[in-house]
């Protein structure tokens, strides 16, 4: 699939045709995420590798607090 980069107002950007919308389950306003790739490209992406670690380190807590927790959840 080919994407045309256009001149969008002042800006420049990328417009994804609808059927690849649909099939990476996006919707407007929703953020995408991007990674350069050791090729030279980029890969977007809806994950958010800042959140997963960010999930990562409250399970890591949880794991090492749960008693107390447990005791602050009554």
């Amino acid at each position: 699939m080919k994407i045309e980069v256009r001149k969008i107002g002042n800006s420049t950007g990328l417009i994804l045709p609808k059927e690849l919308v649909s099939r990476l389950n996006l919707e407007q306003g929703q953020w995408l995420h991007v990674q350069e790739v050791p090729e030279g490209g980029v890969r977007l992406t809806p994950y958010d590798p800042d959140f997963d670690a960010a999930m990562e380190l409250v399970d890591e807590v949880m794991d090492e607090y749960k008693d107390t927790l447990r005791v602050l959840a009554k």
